[in-house]
């Protein structure tokens, strides 16, 4: 999955494709590249980030969704409000990816009921301005489980139908950089939950910790792509259904490998 923030704000390439035309430029690139899906998202969900009201999100993303499911490529959109997801699949996304989990917007799981879209339903506990002051867990792994289990329920009891459903740990959505190692560690926990998995860890600021250039200074967004990879490589070994990543062609390369290895091992 191909990120396309159509937005001035977001972490790590905020403003790089606002524009109509550079935002079809760089999804077309990352279908090139190997992307399945390309993921549009209007808003900013960065920690801190704050809120833009739904006119502008919708003016944001529909125009380049339609643009793109013409061109038959398969979209998702990237939101937490039922109006623009029922713009974006009225405009060809065929997958939602709300990072609230249905719980920002009372309306999601109705919209997803009476379509056949897929609905990815991350880990969430509010919004970005102040998310990370939630982020207490007495088990990470096991608190992110059951509370993803009751995304799950509540979104099934509104009649959204199960195959249709993807869930997502939320690697640093209201977690610290020890719990996003946490659950990457365990994240076949989650797939044996028995639905699809999303990983979305690209060039995150725990990656950047990680590879710092000094005691006070994280490596910069643009240099975490080795890392990424190297997490989406975990991700699929885990038995993750998709990764959610800026850089296609490294993602695609350690699939390449990855799925050239499991061939030859299944030959023997």
């Amino acid at each position: 999955m191909g990120i396309l923030n159509v937005t001035p704000d977001s972490f790590s390439d905020g403003g790089r494709y606002l524009g109509y035309d550079d935002a079809i430029s760089h999804a077309l690139k990352m279908t090139a590249d190997g992307a399945d899906i390309i993921d549009v998202g209007g808003e900013s969900t960065r920690p801190g980030a704050q809120r833009v009201d739904a006119a502008t999100e919708i003016d944001r993303v529909v125009p380049v969704v339609e643009a793109l499911s013409s061109r038959g490529v398969t979209v998702s959109v990237d939101t937490m409000r039922a109006a623009v997801a029922r713009a974006a699949i009225d405009a060809g996304a065929r997958i939602v990816n709300d990072v609230s989990g249905g719980l920002a917007d009372p309306d999601m799981a109705s919209v997803l009921a009476s379509s056949s879209a897929t609905w990815i339903l991350m880990h969430w506990r509010g919004h970005s301005a102040d998310m990370q002051k939630l982020a207490h867990y007495d088990d990470v792994v096991a608190d992110v489980k059951a509370e993803l289990e009751d995304r799950v329920e509540a979104a099934t009891e509104a009649g959204v139908d199960a195959d249709r459903l993807v869930i997502d740990p939320g690697i640093g959505f209201a977690k610290t950089a020890e719990h996003n190692w946490t659950l990457q560690a365990h994240l076949a926990e989650f797939v044996a939950l028995g639905y699809p998995v999303l990983f979305g860890s690209s060039r995150k600021s725990y990656l950047g910790r990680l590879l710092a250039e000094s005691d006070e200074k994280a490596r910069p967004p643009a240099g975490r792509d080795v890392a990424t990879a190297a997490t989406s490589l975990l991700a699929f070994e885990a038995g993750a259904w998709g990764v959610r990543v800026h850089d296609i062609q490294s993602t695609f390369d350690v699939r390449a490998v990855w799925n050239r290895t499991r061939a030859e091992s299944a030959d023997d």
